[in-house]
């Protein structure tokens, strides 16, 4: 299975994408809006982790364009978790959320939560 890590902190991608990796995914790793959702839109993932807060285009712009598009599966990754961002990254079609700061471990359970 294919996810992409859509992150500009280079420490938390590479953290995540090796947590991924040694569960047998294949990984791809954006560091901005941008360029996250140009690979989101040409190739095939069967999940995106998608950060808030990205130099250029922010996550909510590029889960936006996203829908516009396709269904795949997005957890959003932020450090703000209020009542508020939560209810509008659920209006925007997130599936799920994980606030900041996280365990990898509890990443790779819930993209494994998310494809079951």
């Amino acid at each position: 299975m294919r996810i992409l890590i859509v992150e500009d902190e280079t420490r938390i991608s590479h953290l995540l994408s090796m947590y991924l990796k040694r569960e047998a995914f294949d990984v791809d790793v954006a560091h901005n809006g941008n360029d996250g959702l140009t690979k989101a839109l040409q190739q095939q993932y069967d999940l995106i982790l998608l950060d808030v807060f990205l130099p250029g285009m922010d996550g909510f712009a590029v889960l936006k364009a996203l829908r516009k598009e396709q269904k795949t599966p997005v957890i959003m990754l932020s450090a703000q978790s209020s009542e508020k961002d939560q209810k509008r990254f659920v209006e925007l079609g997130a599936d799920g959320f994980i606030a900041k700061p996280f365990s990898p471990g509890e990443v790779v359970s819930k993209v494994k939560e998310q494809l079951a």
